[in-house]
């Protein structure tokens, strides 16, 4: 990857790996914005988006995500609304998005990507971007026990608790991932950089991840 053109980094990530403020830590090295699911998710739900306006919008002009991102002000109103997931007990950790909702997130994401160079972190971003000229693909992962001790810190759950919500997310990224990609998130074919998060801070990773580009 050629951090001097137009590049996009896609970060996947176990949840309770820290993966999510890894790509947060990376963007702000790299100087570029950093876009997550929830903010993706948060568009297509406040604006009612779908692929047939996002198509028109292409239409009216080549560089309709900058427009539109000045529009709505990305930045200002979304700045502080990414919240940690947290799946509640007894919601359905089989596939939660619809068709159409993946037609429109993939149609932003690859609006984002052909803009300008940035990181998104998130379950699809490293199928639907794999064709960019210019792209790193990321897996961060991290032992269970990582995983569950960081989900009872950020979020205030016993460790029963959090070890049942990580088996929910991971159960609904994989059915996702395979739904949508007809692969696994967990085959490490699909990225060029796998890093496990044991005994490392998400700045040691950034910094690893910044010096791999060089």
């Amino acid at each position: 990857m050629n951090k001097n053109a137009k590049f996009v980094i896609t970060i996947n990530r176990e949840l309770g790996s820290g993966g999510r403020t890894v790509g947060e830590k990376l963007a702000a090295k790299l100087g570029v914005p950093f876009y997550d699911k929830a903010l993706i998710k948060a568009l297509t739900e406040k604006y009612n988006l779908t692929v047939e306006e996002i198509e028109i919008l292409k239409g009216r002009s080549h560089s309709w995500w900058a427009d539109f991102k000045r529009v709505v002000r990305i930045g200002q109103t979304f700045a502080n609304s990414s919240q940690y997931y947290k799946v509640e007990i007894g919601e359905e950790p089989d596939l939660l998005t619809t068709d159409e909702m993946f037609n429109v997130e993939k149609e932003i994401l690859k609006g984002i990507a052909e803009e300008e160079s940035c990181v998104i972190a998130g379950r699809s971003g490293f199928f639907v971007l794999k064709d960019h000229p210019n792209r790193l693909s990321v897996l961060i992962q991290a032992s269970m026990e990582h995983r569950i001790e960081r989900v009872m810190r950020k979020q205030g759950v016993s460790r029963e608790e959090a070890e049942k919500i990580i088996k929910k997310v991971d159960k609904m990224r994989e059915n996702y991932v395979s739904h949508y990609a007809k692969t696994s998130r967990y085959d490490t074919r699909n990225y060029d950089l796998v890093i496990s998060m044991d005994g490392k801070t998400e700045d040691e990773v950034a910094e690893m991840i910044y010096q791999f580009i060089g």
